[in-house]
């Protein structure tokens, strides 16, 4: 069954706060944590302490975790995947993306990045969908403390995809049990090409070893309830991705993300990710296709969907610098060639970081990933500022106070940096979304 809204009023109506204001008064959200033991207390919410040091950024950035049970939103589907088969299969697959609604826009799956604060963010700016970061199967499978503090999620925080990265079966699924009545996919990650996942053999470096991912990608998909997606990099050659799609969907894969780039090619400002790759990906396959590379504003978002026929486009390490992409504001590097139809859109990254700040009291997580969006916010600002930065990064131990402190300095500074969106007056959005 969906939730009704748990506010009367939306959650991303835009609104200023005090940063300081008291965090009892108003309408409260509630943040659901699945894995905490205590939620199993026949209590409707209650106010759960966290453990450990809070003097590093591995610590929670709040002392108290305010938490409400709640029936998880994925309707049982009535039998797993595994007793479907060809078309069957086919048409479930349709059948719950248009249940979902078909999201066009949405946020990529980010290590330390893309977790329920920051998701909550780019929802609120247009995000119709979500990913978790990527989580460890094994690790999640074993430690309490790794899914308690992992993997949060609210009524707000659909449609969700739960991402892991695997190299065992058996561990994958245990993992995957353990989310799916909360998610609206289950997503292995065949697409992380760092040294990491190298290392520890998953992620885009299981494309040596096809039989595993299949074995991987089945495992699930006939054991599970909620569908199984996968999201892939490209090969070199062009009829081993297709064969390589193909594979997948065969093997249950009911919504497929292909990253328009090899393995090889990690660097997403220098290399551009190929669309042509992807419209054939989309032309081979018959489940839903997502398409991720190339997408430094919504326009580009629009114009990837004209020319793949793709179903949607995630977007990620734009997303960190501009949360607020898809609402069609852009940072200053992608106005350059069109100033003459842009202006300020009345909204900077300094702004985007306080109500990032905000959804992290009421939403808390480990302050690494609250140092980390800092410095992709403010980056700009930074470079303007270096004292500022330094300051930042001498601060062993993170409060909000002292966050709110550092964009107050940044404004008393002046020099501000504004978001900019396209000045309707002087322009015209042609019909696939570019300029004109």
């Amino acid at each position: 069954m969906r939730f009704k809204p748990l506010l009367s009023t939306s959650l991303f109506t835009k609104h200023h706060l005090n940063p300081h204001r008291n965090q009892n008064s108003g309408p409260s959200l509630f943040l659901f944590n699945p894995f905490m033991a205590t939620q199993t207390l026949p209590l409707s919410s209650q106010t759960l302490s966290t453990n450990g040091d809070d003097t590093n950024d591995e610590s929670l950035c709040s002392s108290e975790v305010t938490t409400s049970l709640f029936e998880p939103e994925t309707a049982p589907l009535g039998h797993p995947n595994g007793y479907l088969t060809g078309e069957a299969r086919i048409e479930r697959a349709w059948a719950h993306w248009n249940k979902l609604g078909r999201p066009k826009l949405v946020v990529a799956p980010m290590v330390d990045n893309s977790e329920l604060p920051f998701r909550l963010l780019c929802r609120k700016y247009g995000a119709q969908a979500a990913y978790t970061p990527m989580l460890h199967a094994r690790i999640f499978s074993e430690s309490e403390k790794y899914r308690s503090e992992e993997f949060t999620t609210c009524k707000e925080d659909r449609p969700l995809f739960v991402q892991f990265c695997a190299n065992d079966p058996d561990f994958l699924l245990e993992a995957a049990r353990r989310v799916e009545p909360y998610c609206d996919y289950v997503d292995i990650n065949f697409g992380c090409p760092q040294r990491i996942a190298r290392r520890g053999y998953y992620g885009a470096f299981l494309m040596d070893n096809l039989p595993l991912v299949k074995s991987l990608v089945e495992k699930l998909s006939k054991n599970l309830n909620v569908p199984v997606s996968c999201k892939i990099r490209i090969f070199p050659d062009l009829q081993d991705t297709i064969n390589y799609a193909k594979m997948l969907e065969e093997a249950g894969c009911a919504l497929l993300a292909v990253h328009g780039r090899t393995r090889d090619e990690k660097d997403g400002k220098k290399i551009r990710a190929n669309w042509k790759i992807i419209k054939a990906v989309r032309d081979a396959v018959r489940i839903p296709v997502l398409a991720n590379g190339n997408i430094r504003h919504v326009e580009d978002a629009w114009q990837c969907i004209e020319e793949t026929g793709v179903e949607g486009v995630l977007s990620a390490e734009t997303l960190l610098e501009n949360p607020a992409l898809f609402a069609g504001y852009r940072t200053a590097e992608w106005v350059l060639g069109h100033e003459e139809i842009c202006k300020d859109g009345n909204l900077d990254q300094a702004e985007l970081l306080v109500e990032y700040l905000q959804f992290c009291e009421k939403y808390p997580v480990p302050w690494r990933m609250i140092r980390s969006h800092v410095h992709k916010l403010l980056g700009e600002w930074f470079r303007v500022h270096p004292d500022v930065r330094e300051d930042l990064n001498a601060q062993n131990k993170l409060t909000f106070e002292f966050l709110y402190g550092i964009v107050d300095r940044l404004r008393g500074l002046g020099g501000r940096i504004p978001l900019f969106v396209k000045d309707s007056s002087r322009c015209e959005l042609s019909a696939n979304g570019t300029f004109g």
